[in-house]
């Protein structure tokens, strides 16, 4: 046959399988030899020895190797069609399993019985299920390793991510056939970089990658692939680090006699050294003639909004304006609430009573009337307000700053990279950006997801933070908990605090329109009772006040609410007007009511770890200590009973995010859409190699020191180039 290239079609190595192939288009994304090469296995499976299966998983998707205990027959009628079922039972390192195969003729159940004879050893794959106290595969597909539909095995089987009604041999023996026909595979790592870092060439690596011996091949291969992807990905952020500080900016220097110098002379409290440190930086950075892009992460509490409304002021001090972005109205129009009280007459600029330096702090969000929006805008148009906060309202093309100097975007997790984009685009010359996170980022994530911005750790707590107490309430185990739940609260209420009770949805009635009742049933196809409904405001408001916490005063909050309503609510709770808000989890972020001192967080397994460890932090704000009940039907033992547990058992962040991400991989928490092709590894994963992704980035940096162009390493030169070309990449470039 004639060699193929990577970018010939896969039909040239899947023949006469169309369906197959068609497959694999539609369902893998694979359209080139170069896409299937790059297909790699998920895992492999000895095909030398029984599976080891210490603990199934119903639902799960197995491929075991399994020794034929016995293989019967039988015929049974379907409707009027007489049909044979064959039952295979097969003993692995672990638990028994049994398969069922169909066949409409007697003679394909015969070679069923003729391939799966006793002793065979057999490869299948299919759903874990138990039926009767004994396990079973669904749906199960599968063949005798020496018999005539087996594909050419190595000791290792791969199995393959996959779509259905196709199988991880179907692209077993594709990829074979192409490893013996491809030619022209680029390498992107140099000879000098393959010795230097003690890396496979690319088809040897192709090879072991996918159809090894040895569990040192496997080992190898990954790691050339884990650390070309690391180094392609770091070129692109080290270049992005490089076009940022290449761009020109308006210095922002700071004033000693301006709004900056009088609001600190008023601080009643004193900076803590993180606060001082970061701010120092920031505002180094702001004097240069290029943008800073800054990444400054903290825990809930730490005080970034003050950190950053400093940064603001230096800003304003120089004539330009800021502009900050954050993604819901309650927490917009907080801030603005926030950062006025903190500015006092210094945010009452050309006002009767206004100080010496003052400026003025508006507020634009999407629900405000035509008037006040039109006012508004009047005033950043004409520089008047030197400070403006908002929502996504701020993105839309009619809003003009007269200078934008610095865009600061909060909770950047809420937020796409082409949204950041459409703000900093406003600006004259390229604003500086300041991008805060109180979702704590471990440093890998940070270095591989963000590595086009500088990152800054604010970790140190101010005076005045209590500690928070976190206990979960197992319902499951203990139901007449919940009565001393409702104790507490009332416990907390008489003290003079306030509570909040945050549910997972709104109201009860959860489906949509139209959308037909699901009913659930046994193997014996008997009706299974319907899942318990999970909590809902309006009902646990509803019933709170009829019956465990009558006589308090008690109010709702959640985003279906009119936005005056919402902020009427959020500011009769701060004012200490409502001793129970029962919220779902719009109080996640930016809620500052230092009065408030417990929480309840109702099916709190159906949060995230990062979730709850924000809405935790909603208390203990006041100087009061906290207290945190997670409140769960979850049984003891299970992942989201574990999960709960880790957030119980530490206040510390970092740590529970590490945790998250374990739980739920990088994509996952971090969101393809804010995080452009960044969240999109293939063979990477941040905590598991941190190790490659610091040695990639040292790569990086020496590479482009000696050769910017990348000339000397024209095949890496081109991967980079792909990936700047995307479209997320597009994104970023404005990001």
């Amino acid at each position: 046959m004639v060699a193929i290239t990577p970018e010939s079609p896969i039909g040239v190595v899947f023949g006469n399988h169309h369906k197959k192939r068609k497959l694999a288009e539609e369902g893998l994304g694979l359209r080139t030899v170069g896409d299937l090469l790059r297909h790699f296995p998920r895992r492999y499976v000895a095909a030398t020895e029984l599976s080891e299966v210490a603990t199934p998983a119903v639902g799960e998707q197995l491929t075991i190797v399994g020794e034929v205990r016995s293989c019967d027959s039988a015929p049974f009628s379907s409707g009027n069609r007489r049909q044979f079922r064959t039952t295979v039972r097969l003993r692995t390192d672990g638990p028994d399993f049994s398969v069922t195969l169909f066949s409409p003729y007697a003679a394909m159940a015969q070679r069923h019985e003729t391939e799966f004879r006793p002793g065979t050893r057999v490869v299948f794959t299919g759903k874990a299920k138990q039926f009767r106290g004994s396990w079973q595969l669904e749906q199960p597909h599968g063949f005798a390793l020496d018999g005539p539909e087996a594909p050419r095995l190595s000791r290792l089987m791969p199995v393959y991510p996959l779509t259905a009604k196709l199988y991880t041999w179907d692209i077993q023996k594709v990829v074979a056939a192409a490893l013996d026909l491809v030619a022209g595979v680029p390498d992107v790592l140099t000879p000098e970089l393959r010795e230097r870092y003690e890396l496979l060439d690319v088809m040897q690596a192709l090879r072991w990658i996918h159809a090894p011996d040895e569990w040192s091949q496997v080992g190898a291969a990954q790691k050339r692939f884990r650390f070309e992807e690391a180094l392609v990905l770091q070129l692109v952020l080290a270049r992005r680090r490089a076009a940022h500080r290449a761009q020109g900016a308006r210095a922002r220097v700071r004033r000693d006699d301006g709004l900056l110098a009088a609001f600190d002379d008023r601080l009643p409290f004193e900076l803590t050294g993180g606060q001082r440190e970061i701010g120092d930086l920031l505002a180094a950075e702001l004097a240069r003639d290029h943008p800073m892009h800054r990444l400054l992460q903290g825990e809930v509490g730490s005080g970034k909004t003050l950190v950053a409304l400093r940064a603001m002021l230096q800003v304003v001090d120089a004539g330009g304006q800021a502009a900050l972005l954050a993604p819901t109205e309650v927490l917009a129009q907080q801030h603005h609430r926030s950062i006025s009280a903190m500015l006092g007459d210094l945010a009452q600029g050309g006002m009767l009573g206004g100080a010496a330096h003052a400026t003025q702090v508006v507020l634009l969000t999407g629900s405000m009337g035509r008037t006040a929006r039109q006012e508004a805008m009047l005033r950043l148009v004409t520089g008047e307000a030197g400070i403006v906060i908002g929502t996504h309202a701020l993105l839309e093309d009619r809003v003009e700053l007269a200078d934008l100097g610095l865009v600061v975007v909060d909770e950047q997790h809420r937020f796409g990279v082409e949204q950041r984009a459409a703000l900093t685009d406003k600006a004259g010359a390229p604003p500086h950006v300041l991008v805060m996170t109180a979702t704590p980022i471990p440093r890998t994530v940070a270095m591989t997801v963000f590595g086009d911005l500088e990152t800054s750790v604010l970790s140190e707590l101010p005076a005045g933070r209590a500690p928070i107490q976190t206990n979960v309430v197992p319902l499951a185990d203990q139901p007449a908990w919940i009565d001393r739940v409702w104790q507490r609260v009332r416990e907390e209420v008489e003290k003079g605090h306030q509570v909040y009770v945050v549910c997972p949805r709104i109201s009860a009635d959860a489906r949509e329109e139209g959308e037909a009742e699901q009913v659930e049933l046994d193997d014996d196809g008997a009706e299974v009772a319907p899942r318990r409904a999970l909590a809902a405001v309006e009902e646990v408001h509803a019933e709170l006040a009829a019956g465990p916490l009558a006589g308090l005063r008690t109010a709702v909050l959640h985003g279906r609410m009119p936005p005056d309503d919402k902020d009427r609510t959020m500011r009769a709770f701060a004012a200490g007007e409502v001793d129970v808000l029962v919220s779902t989890t719009v109080i996640e972020v930016g809620v500052d009511v230092p009065n408030a001192t417990a929480m309840v967080l109702l099916d709190a397994d159906r949060f995230g770890v990062s979730q709850l460890h924000q809405l935790r932090g909603r208390v203990g704000r006041g100087g009061l200590p906290g207290l945190c009940l997670l409140v769960s039907h979850a049984e003891a033992g299970s992942a989201a009973r574990d999960r709960l547990d880790a957030v119980a058992a530490t206040t510390d962040g970092f740590e529970l995010s590490r945790i998250d991400l374990e739980q739920r991989r990088e994509g996952d928490v971090l969101g393809a859409s804010q995080s452009g092709f960044r969240s999109g590894l293939a063979t990477l994963r941040v905590l598991r190699d941190e190790k490659t992704i610091v040695r990639a980035r040292e790569a990086a940096e020496a590479l482009l020191s000696e050769d910017p162009a990348l000339a000397q390493a024209p095949d890496l030169a081109r991967a980079v180039a792909e990936v700047e070309r995307s479209a997320a990449s597009a994104y970023m470039d404005k990001g």
